[in-house]
């Protein structure tokens, strides 16, 4: 264990073996790290928190801060963020807002300077954020999405698994698994080849995806009628995953782009 002489940690604080704690780092009572975690100078870590083990928490970082809601009543609630994240300079994570909530965050994921993480989000695993990516609360973040820079999310959206949103985008409708999308507002213009691909989906699970993407936004069918026919004509396990998925949205999700929106994102129409 290295603590820097001028780390403020409370006597009530849990902390686990071999981490590193930097100069002016604040830690708060009841907070709780695990093993091997590496903490910047001057980051926070507010009560309520729970960190796992090899996570990196960069100079000025924020975690288990105070929500920015008008509705929070300073009720107890909680951070809960898993393994191997890379959390990096000033970037904002704050605590559930409702009493026992919270706000999860699981395992390696790489989240750079100045994303915010807004109260109650889920984030999964493997999920990249690019500079001052940010997310308003409730949101759902699956497993191996791109958020680029200066991307934000309207409160409740969700960004299904392999999904890639561009640069300056706002979303305000959930944008399903393994697609390509972006714009203001974000509409989905193909699918994420190149991530498909370095996620190890197989070639006849990426083709289905491509076919189920025509079906769903060149068909001219409404998604009630496209889904019904990707379900008849389609059989993998991520396709039974994007029909369950849009399916259960409450928001429902990102219209159609064209070529034309595709180009303009710096992407390729699928």
């Amino acid at each position: 264990m290295a603590i820097h002489q001028t780390a403020i940690i409370h006597p009530k604080a849990k902390l686990g073996k071999d981490n590193v704690i930097g100069p002016n780092v604040y830690i708060e009572e009841g907070v709780v790290i695990g093993d091997n975690n590496w903490i910047g100078p001057n980051a926070c870590i507010f009560k309520g928190s729970t960190i796992g083990d090899r996570n990196e928490i960069h100079m000025g970082a924020i975690v288990g801060g105070v929500p920015q809601d008008v509705a929070f009543r300073n009720l107890p609630s909680f951070t809960k963020i898993g393994n191997g994240n890379k959390i990096r300079e000033y970037v904002t994570i704050h605590r559930g807002t409702k009493e026992g909530s919270s706000t999860i965050i699981g395992d390696n994921n790489f989240i750079m300077t100045q994303g915010h993480i807004a109260h109650n989000c889920h984030i999964g695993n493997n999920v990249i954020f690019v500079p001052f990516a940010g997310l308003s609360g409730h949101c759902i973040i699956e497993d191996g999405a791109f958020l680029s820079g200066m991307v934000g999310l309207h409160q409740f959206s969700r960004v299904g698994r392999f999904a890639m949103i561009s640069a300056l985008s706002a979303v305000n409708k959930d944008i399903p698994p393994y697609m390509m999308c972006g714009g203001r507002p974000a509409v989905c213009y193909g699918i994420n080849s190149v991530g498909l691909r370095r996620a190890g989906i197989k070639p006849a699970a990426r083709s289905e995806i491509k076919q189920a993407f025509k079906i769903l936004y060149r068909s001219g069918l409404n998604v009630s009628n496209a889904c019904a026919k990707i379900e008849e004509e389609l059989h993998s396990e991520e396709i039974a995953y994007l029909l369950k998925f849009i399916e259960s949205s409450e928001r429902g999700i990102a219209a159609g782009g064209t070529g034309k929106d595709a180009k303009l994102q710096g992407g390729e129409e699928e």
